[in-house]
């Protein structure tokens, strides 16, 4: 569809309250204004997926069984990826791009396994494919590397991260010499002027302790905005009023936290024939309400970790309302504005800006919700993008 003049007559918008209409002209959004009646549909702006794993993505049919824990999800994510070619890792990151775009993401931070000095194979690709999608999906990386080996080949890294624009990540569970580790980190992030994005507890140890060593040196270094820390799943079982402490003191220090719905209740508390009782989410009512910016993203998307998704964060979203008990109007930044300022963006529909939305056929997010087949339009530029006919 293309419409260089198009207007939205009485839709609800997002964050707003009443009704409105939207006028655009050649791709610009040319007026936002109160309109008398409803009953045009639900618009939201479009959306950022602050944690995914492109490198890893739609290799689902090619797992040997189902996972039994993330540690064996590692296992056999890692034979896999010894089989990994350009061609491979293009196709397969290119199906999870085009799925994100068609269901309206405009960002997204894939994490890449890093395992030694070099720059791996899917950090290559990636890097082409961020070139190559500029201003559809734009795609910010970070390494993953375990915290163990990122104190010995740390410093092989990260300036090639500094050159290419890269986020430095790191997987950390259960380390010995922690607070060691975590000091090399911070220093590799401040002699080259890089972010950070964590993998932190992820699984039920109550003992684990790795995102309070992290808050710990956020604060000393006053590193606020720049540390990212993805899961949290031990923060489920841990004692909640030091829980309550630990998050008003990530507050105080400035650290986001992204929660993943999907791959953490998939694997944590997992086993055969059994119903898991934990589900390993963070918990997230009580970080907002500390001050924590708190985002959710896509994670794994059909791989080892998780065999199911679709790049859609308002599957997520719906994941994160059920599970979470989330009003769904007070949570929709967390997969919108929150993590697209975290990224140096801002998606937020204004007159002026340019006309990137997604309008729905509901009347407000809680229809949406409850609703997975109400018709969603994708507007990009001013025109409507052709229905998605699938992986292609």
């Amino acid at each position: 569809m293309t419409d260089n003049r198009a207007r939205l007559q009485g839709i609800t918008l997002a964050g707003q309250s009443g009704f409105w209409d939207l006028e655009q002209e050649a791709g610009r959004i040319t007026a936002l204004r109160p309109a008398a009646t409803g009953g045009g549909g639900y618009v939201m702006p479009l959306l950022a997926d602050v944690h995914t794993h492109l490198d890893k993505t739609m290799t689902a049919p090619r797992m040997p069984h189902r996972a039994q824990s993330l540690f064996d999800a590692i296992e056999m994510m890692g034979q896999d990826a010894a089989r990994w070619t350009d061609e491979d890792l293009r196709s397969r990151a290119t199906q999870g791009l085009v799925k994100a775009y068609h269901h309206g993401t405009a960002l997204m931070r894939s994490h890449v396994d890093w395992s030694y000095a070099d720059a791996p194979r899917s950090w290559h690709v990636l890097r082409e494919l961020a070139q190559d999608w500029r201003g559809r999906v734009d795609l910010q990386l970070s390494s993953l590397t375990a915290l163990d080996d990122l104190a010995q080949i740390g410093a092989d890294i990260a300036p090639i991260l500094r050159r290419d624009g890269g986020i430095l990540g790191a997987f950390v569970y259960r380390n010995d010499d922690l607070a060691a580790h975590i000091k090399t980190v911070f220093d590799l992030a401040e002699s080259h002027d890089l972010h950070l994005d964590f993998h932190v507890d992820e699984g039920l140890d109550v003992e684990a302790r790795g995102i309070d060593a992290i808050i710990d040196e956020t604060a000393r270094r006053g590193m606020a905005g720049r540390v990212l820390c993805g899961h949290g799943c031990a923060l489920s079982v841990r004692d909640p009023a030091k829980v309550e402490t630990l998050l008003g003191r990530a507050a105080e220090a400035g650290i986001g936290l992204t929660v993943l719905p999907g791959a953490n209740s998939y694997l944590q508390d997992a086993g055969p024939g059994r119903t898991p009782r934990l589900r390993g989410l963070a918990p997230l009512q009580e970080a907002a309400a500390a001050g924590v910016p708190v985002m959710l993203g896509s994670d794994n998307v059909r791989d080892g970790f998780f065999p199911y998704g679709d790049y859609d964060l308002i599957d997520v979203l719906r994941m994160g309302v059920l599970m979470g008990h989330l009003p769904p109007e007070d949570w929709l930044d967390a997969i919108g504005a929150r993590p697209a300022a975290w990224m140096g963006h801002d998606l937020n529909l204004r007159s002026g800006g340019p006309a990137d939305f997604i309008h729905f056929d509901a009347t407000d997010l809680n229809d949406v919700i409850s609703r997975p087949s109400a018709v969603r339009r994708v507007w990009r530029d001013g025109a409507v993008l052709p229905p998605f006919q699938g992986d292609r």
